[in-house]
């Protein structure tokens, strides 16, 4: 992987966005955690021989975000919402799954996404700088078009689709193999609410409705997974996949509020590089800087270096 910029000026570039907030995650730092369960279907197995999706049922932690790097940030703006998701496979080990409302990455590499912070930066020559990167950088306007949806408000954090960006092989147990991005789909269906309607929302709606439905009955997602077709890019997360080929893979059902994680120092880290075997990351460079940039990131937060096999 041949990249200039370091995790180091990747989260100053984030700082300079966002502002820094010691003790919280450069980027979805405003969050909950959740605990809840992971059932796979018949179809898996036949993808991946993973062990989590063998059809026993595992335990899962689930964390829904809003994507700004402000801890303070209102629910009732636009911005792009994170649900990750951290199997424990029977062995102790864990795998994840980092996926947000945006269907693209709005870069090619950790370098292209550097710039476009550094263009993104709040003051009076941001427009200007925009400009020009999205010159230098046509893609761009495509790929902002198609995350639209991220900018919608949804109704509830159970009510929006969340998109993994990043390709990764399945291989099943007789040796084939497919590359894969995955796809969670709320069982509740999509539903958004007006910019106006927003306005009379609390600062924390999405948490608390949310909250006020796990009292009522548990949240469930399902995992599809997209196969890419022959043309279809498994480097390029900024480039959407015309396959439309989609399977069921499983159900992921949330009960409740996980109370026991991140006090006294514990800091949970969803981490898309650390996968199991049956699934392989891809040679997407943004995939493999991301867990460089998470790194730092925890050291930022904790003092703490881990890398993507440490335990949380």
């Amino acid at each position: 992987m041949n990249t200039v910029v370091t995790p180091g000026e990747a989260m100053d570039a984030i700082h300079d966005l966002e502002g820094a907030h010691p003790g919280f995650r450069a980027l979805h730092a405003k969050g909950s955690l959740y605990r809840g369960t992971f059932t796979a279907g018949s179809a898996a197995v036949t993808l991946s021989s993973a062990a989590h999706l063998d059809g026993r049922t595992v335990p899962a932690l689930v964390r829904f975000s809003n994507g700004s790097g402000d801890p303070t940030r209102a629910d009732n703006v636009p911005h792009v919402r994170g649900m990750a998701v951290k199997f424990t496979l029977p062995d102790g080990k864990t795998t994840d799954i980092s996926s947000q409302t945006a269907r693209l990455f709005t870069a090619s590499t950790p370098d292209g996404f550097v710039e476009f912070l550094r263009a993104a930066k709040p003051g009076l020559a941001t427009p200007l700088r925009l400009a020009k990167y999205a010159t230098q950088n046509p893609a761009l306007v495509r790929t902002l078009k198609v995350n639209a949806v991220a900018a919608k408000i949804p109704a509830s954090y159970a009510t929006i689709e969340y998109h993994a960006l990043h390709a990764f092989r399945w291989s099943d147990a007789s040796g084939g193999s497919r590359f894969v991005r995955y796809h969670w789909v709320p069982e509740a269906g999509e539903h958004f609410i007006s910019l106006l309607a927003a306005r009379s929302k609390g600062h924390d709606f999405l948490n608390d409705d949310l909250d006020a439905r796990l009292g009522e009955a548990p949240v469930r997602f399902t995992l599809q997974v997209q196969i890419a077709g022959l043309d279809d890019s498994t480097v390029d997360p900024s480039v959407a996949w015309t396959s439309e080929e989609r399977v069921t893979i499983g159900t992921l059902e949330i009960v409740g509020l996980e109370t026991e994680r991140e006090h006294d120092g514990d800091v949970v880290v969803f981490d898309p590089m650390r996968v199991t075997a049956g699934i392989e990351a891809s040679d997407d460079p943004i995939l493999h800087f991301r867990s460089l940039a998470y790194s730092e990131s925890v050291r930022l937060r904790s003092g703490i270096s881990r890398g993507p096999d440490a335990p949380n």
